[in-house]
């Protein structure tokens, strides 16, 4: 299995890992994931020296968060594409290639209703993030998890990790859950990957 497709599957909703990773290879862009940054949930720039594509998105987003940015950046590499730095960064132009590049997820399947009923309220006007919308911002945060907790599906194969006080070590995954192993009794247990985690050093 693709190493991208993987690292999809960890960060957005599981039915849209295998578009975002047809994205990825179609516009062949360097992509980053980086440690929550105050200022931006995630960028997309162009080096003309190396004539490459960037995008980053922070790794702290819930996975309808990460997926959104991601799009979001995809768009501005699109726009980029298609009228280099002619028009407003975030102008009609942009707005469009956002609204195109999302269709394919915007469906019962990848977000909730409610997330996916404020997306398409949201997508009748973008802003420049998904935070100047009061209403997509505040539904988005419905998913996110305490600073110190993470969703398995986050923790890689052999990490370590907190559940209710006990500690367990991953070992594989099984469709929706993991198979687990308590350290203090070697006992393994399947645990769903939307569970909310703290990594144990």
């Amino acid at each position: 299995m693709s190493k991208y497709l993987e690292i999809f599957k960890r960060f957005v909703p599981e039915p849209s890992a295998a578009y975002c990773l047809k994205l990825y290879e179609h516009f062949g862009f360097e992509f980053k994931i980086k440690k929550s940054r105050q200022t931006k949930l995630g960028d997309y720039r162009y080096t003309y020296p190396e004539k490459k594509h960037i995008i980053t998105i922070n790794n702290d987003l819930n996975p309808y968060a990460f997926l959104l940015t991601y799009l979001h950046e995809v768009a501005h590499l699109i726009t980029f594409n298609e009228h280099k730095n002619r028009v407003n960064p975030h102008g009609q132009e942009w707005k469009n290639a956002f609204k195109k590049v999302s269709q394919p997820v915007l469906n019962d399947e990848t977000f909730p209703p409610m997330v996916l009923a404020a997306i398409q309220n949201y997508f009748k006007n973008p802003k420049a993030s998904s935070c100047s919308d009061p209403t997509l911002y505040n539904v988005l945060r419905k998913f996110d998890h305490p600073s110190d907790e993470v969703t398995l599906k986050s923790v890689s194969i052999g990490d370590k990790f907190d559940f209710n006080g006990r500690v367990f070590q991953k070992l594989e995954v099984k469709r929706t859950r993991s198979v687990c192993k308590e350290i203090a009794s070697g006992r393994r247990y399947l645990i769903s990957e939307i569970a909310s985690v703290k990594i144990v050093d």
